[in-house]
């Protein structure tokens, strides 16, 4: 989500109202959690506001009263954050879903591991699901962070253990194709693919049932049926994940 499809519903919403969803949009979005002045000016080009230039950015803060905060200052300029108070009264401005402890925790261990995922490919599906997670779509976001896991563990698999893969993974599966390139996994079934990996030393007995267990949270939440996670299992999916993917 852009900030100008965030900020959208706003229409003719206070300049103030305005200002403090794009404090809170960079801070669940983009992990900037405290803006200066010129910060939230450009932020507001961004956002293709109407009359941003005649807006006194410094004076609808100071005015903002409990529902912002200012942690100190970065080269010298004031920085400014929203007060718990904030995000509530933007959540209620915009319908969006309370905040989950273990939601923002699962968040934050993404974020860490996007940064520094190379592959182009498991670093969007991950983006994908912190978006996921901090609007509450829980369901989908278990979908995305699988995928950039298995995305992960193919391309280990390639770049490690090519010249064997094949043979691996037809231990299990007689009829799998051949596999020399990532795009060919799309006809070798994500579980074939773990104990592929466990073969080759990837994973442990031990972890490749973890990821057999979250695949199958996997399955659950990516067809359709009644079945919904809450937000301390979506948070144990995410860790297991971290912990033996992308460790």
């Amino acid at each position: 989500m852009t900030l100008v499809e965030f900020i959208a519903p706003l229409g003719t919403r206070s300049r103030k109202d305005k200002i403090l969803a794009i404090l809170y949009y960079k801070s669940r979005y983009e992990d900037r959690y405290s803006l200066t002045i010129e910060d939230i000016r450009k932020a507001l080009k961004a956002a293709r506001m109407p009359g941003r230039t005649k807006i006194n950015v410094a004076d609808v803060l100071t005015k903002s009263g409990h529902y912002v905060d200012t942690p100190g200052t970065q080269d010298g300029k004031r920085l400014w954050q929203l007060t718990s108070s904030g995000e509530q009264h933007v959540r209620d401005l915009l319908g969006l879903p309370a905040a989950q402890p273990e939601l923002e925790h699962g968040a934050g261990s993404l974020s860490a591991v996007a940064a520094a995922i190379t592959s182009k490919d498991a670093r969007e599906y991950i983006e994908e699901a912190i978006t996921c997670l901090r609007v509450g779509a829980l369901r989908a976001s278990i979908v995305f962070v699988w995928s950039g896991a298995i995305r992960s563990i193919q391309e280990d698999l390639l770049a490690e253990h090519r010249g064997a893969l094949t043979a691996a993974l037809r231990k299990h599966d007689p009829k799998v194709r051949a596999v020399s390139r990532i795009d060919d996994f799309a006809y070798v079934k994500d579980a074939i693919s773990l104990l592929a990996a466990q073969d080759l030393g990837l994973f442990d007995k031990s972890e490749r049932g973890v990821l057999g267990e979250c695949l199958s949270l996997r399955n659950r939440c990516g067809h359709p049926a009644k079945y919904r996670p809450g937000p301390s299992r979506v948070s144990s999916f995410i860790e297991d994940l971290v912990s033996i993917v992308f460790r």
